[in-house]
């Protein structure tokens, strides 16, 4: 059995936090993963600045940030299930990602929240290859979701 938490860390309802759950379960059925569990967080710009300084050296917050436990040698996980990691965004850059992008909200969580599965599933976006690999499963999920670039 699957399992996506989500947990609000901020002050205020996040209605569209309903359907980034399913289109998450719409990227694991895709995948055909089983016995998969992962977290996201949601969390304010200052939250994320602090944890993209204290783990990625980086002094600025930032959109999402994803930490794998697949890729912790040092941690040892469960065999019947695949417990991938957590994915903390920033509601605050989405909500203002939304707004530079002209899309809504929910587009810009649901990109963000599928951004986090796949690197909790070990892609990456360092070289070209790698690149068109990612966003082109990640626009395949939304698009199969119908939450497109063009009508929301």
């Amino acid at each position: 059995m699957n399992k996506v938490e989500i947990f609000v860390s901020v002050e205020e309802e996040i209605k569209e936090l309903e359907t980034v759950e399913k289109v998450l379960e719409s990227a694991i059925k895709k995948e055909q993963l089983e016995n998969v569990s992962f977290n996201v967080i949601i969390v304010d710009n200052p939250y994320i600045h602090e944890l993209n300084k204290t783990y990625r050296n980086i002094d600025r917050e930032t959109d999402v940030i994803t930490f794998a436990l697949e890729d912790e040698n040092s941690i040892i996980l469960p065999e019947k299930e695949r417990i991938l990691g957590d994915i903390y965004i920033s509601i605050d850059k989405a909500r203002q990602q939304a707004k530079d992008y002209n899309h809504s909200l929910l587009r810009e969580l649901s990109f963000l929240a599928i951004h986090g599965f796949y690197h909790l599933l070990g892609y990456d976006h360092q070289t070209p290859e790698e690149e068109k690999i990612m966003f082109t499963k990640q626009e395949e999920v939304l698009n199969d979701f119908g939450i497109t670039k063009e009508n929301i």
